[in-house]
């Protein structure tokens, strides 16, 4: 009588490889449930071109760990529940919420040193104030301020250059006009940082 069923415990660990499997033979419905396991999987076997449109939906994924490479080929898990952020992106829970643009910061009373890819709103009311800019910053770096109080005329903001120039010139800037509001986007060494909106 021909053999037509084997079970697990006839079958030893790693006996079966992919090449043993013929294309179409084991679909979705023959496996059952919580049985392949991220210990089971040889990593990078299953990649996006292997997964049908709309078939891992979120119920499917509790307690699992999403994995993310970048191209330097370094994985970092995050547990489902977990938060992550790139880019402006956050996910937490199942839901992923792409902000992107400037992140904006809470209210600067005082001199402080500006991050690249954020947003300050600066009030002089009580006195005026330094904006130091990164120190080693690259192409495409923005740094926004602004005049939130209204009183820039009075209590002047200085941009401070922080070794690197501004508009082509080594010298700070001086922001002294009512409620200005401006964006620096750094361009190179020459160049330094300059206004994107004029």
């Amino acid at each position: 009588m021909p053999l037509t069923k084997i079970t697990s415990s006839g079958i030893g660990d790693d006996s079966i490889t992919s090449d043993k499997i013929a294309a179409g033979v084991v679909s979705a419905s023959d496996v059952a449930d919580a049985t392949l396991t991220g210990a089971k999987l040889v990593d990078a076997t299953i990649t996006g071109a292997k997964i049908a449109n709309s078939t891992i939906t979120s119920e499917k994924l509790l307690n699992a760990v999403f994995k993310f490479a970048d191209e330097s080929s370094t994985v970092t898990s995050i547990p489902l529940g977990g938060t992550l952020k790139f880019n402006g992106a956050t996910l937490s829970g199942d839901t992923l919420e792409i902000t992107g643009g400037t992140s904006w910061q809470a209210e600067k009373t005082s001199g402080f040193t500006a991050v690249a890819g954020e947003g300050y709103f600066c009030n002089t009311t009580s006195a005026a104030f330094t904006v130091t800019l990164p120190a080693s910053p690259t192409l495409g770096d923005e740094v926004s301020i602004v005049d939130a109080s209204g009183t820039a005329d009075t209590n002047n903001i200085t941009i401070g250059r922080n070794s690197n120039n501004i508009q082509g010139a080594a010298e700070n800037l001086t922001i002294s006009v009512e409620r200005a509001a401006f964006t620096l986007v750094y361009f190179n060494a020459t160049q330094g940082w300059v206004l994107k909106n004029k």
